[in-house]
């Protein structure tokens, strides 16, 4: 039920106004795409995520950063969150091999 004191959430898609259709066309993967589908698997097989948490973690953005994100790179984000509150890593330890990253590909 959507009303003023309990709106729709910003991954409820359903009846938005004006929203258009969605677009269905199969598109190829980008490899980090690839990746970041790999990483969900393989936290999943290890126990360290579930279906149920890593849709809770995708819908716990905040609605500007969600919309902002593409479909795998919400899945980043999710396996992100999960990874932080579990305590495998930490922000830190994240953005230091980002930021290594980074300055090796740029």
């Amino acid at each position: 039920m959507t009303n003023a004191s309990f709106p729709s959430p910003v991954h409820d898609r359903g009846g938005w106004p004006n929203a258009g259709p969605i677009d269905q066309t199969n598109h190829q993967l980008d490899d980090w795409e690839y990746l970041a589908e790999g990483i969900s698997g393989a936290l999943a097989a290890k126990g360290v995520r579930c279906t149920d948490e890593s849709r809770r973690a995708m819908e716990s953005l905040p609605p500007d950063v969600y919309e902002s994100l593409k479909y795998y790179e919400r899945w980043a984000a999710g396996a992100e969150i999960i990874l932080i509150e579990k305590g495998i890593l930490t922000r830190e330890e994240i953005d230091g091999k980002m930021a290594e990253l980074d300055k090796r590909w740029s």
